[in-house]
């Protein structure tokens, strides 16, 4: 695709930070087929205590504008505002189950553990060859995501050793860090590298990435449009939309 600063490479910075669901792994349909999973049977639950027709969980509407790139609690309560729907908060350690927004992110996560124990992991091969390409020119590499399997998906992967720092769901919730679109999970991440924002790029697929990028004044920001939606990540932040990051080889 053709933006202003085609001609920038990743080369000229001093690190650069993928997301993972979709950007370094074909995790993000997994995601989206599992959260469609868990808040079909949700909906269905309330259409038939409330006697109005389900309407289903979008999964390429609902799932990009309302939950892809967040972390798993903040996109339940996304999703449900969006319905005019709203739940106890609950308690991270809630089971499974409808009542509590902590429990339907439970749920989900329940389904992607199932998926990732029985199907694996793949990987996108122009993504893994731009890792590679960076490594060798001595660029520094960290994973971003708001996963809280992003450790075991890179392991399943094989890609586990590839990078100099991971920031992930667990982290942040260490830390309780705020969640993309805020960028504080990449500012971590570009501190623990020790650059500064404007030296690194950020690699994002979902909208709330970009922003999170933009939010942090990174010095690039590379929307991967893998769900059709070019011109949402470019209007959100990104300063450049590839289809593939062998693009940027």
């Amino acid at each position: 695709m053709n933006q202003p600063n085609s001609l920038i490479t990743l080369s000229q910075f001093d690190a650069a930070l993928f997301d993972l669901d979709g950007v370094l792994t074909a995790t993000a349909k997994i995601h989206a087929a599992c959260w469609k999973r868990m808040f079909d049977d949700f909906l269905k639950q309330q259409a038939a205590k409330t006697q109005e027709p389900f309407e289903p969980f979008d999964i390429i509407n609902d799932y990009n504008l309302y939950v892809d790139g967040k972390m798993r609690y903040v996109g339940v309560q996304s999703f449900l505002a969006s319905r005019g729907m709203q739940l106890p908060y609950g308690d991270p350690a809630d089971s499974p189950g409808y009542d509590t927004v902590c429990a339907l992110g439970n749920f989900k996560d329940v389904y992607f553990d199932e998926v990732l124990h029985s199907q694996g992991i793949e990987v996108y091969e122009g993504s893994i060859a731009l890792v590679h390409r960076l490594r060798h020119q001595r660029v520094k590499i960290a994973v971003v995501s708001s996963s809280h399997h992003c450790k075991a998906v890179l392991e399943a992967a094989g890609i586990e050793d590839c990078f100099d720092a991971i920031v992930d769901g667990n982290l942040s919730d260490q830390l309780h860090l705020a969640g993309k679109p805020a960028p504080d999970a990449f500012l971590l991440a570009a501190q623990q590298l020790g650059v500064e924002p404007s030296r690194a790029a950020v690699l994002e697929d979902a909208i709330s990435g970009v922003q999170a990028g933009r939010a942090g004044q990174f010095g690039l920001v590379v929307g991967v449009d893998r769900a059709q939606n070019a011109d949402a990540l470019l209007q959100n932040g990104a300063d450049r939309v590839v289809h593939d990051l062998s693009e940027l080889l």
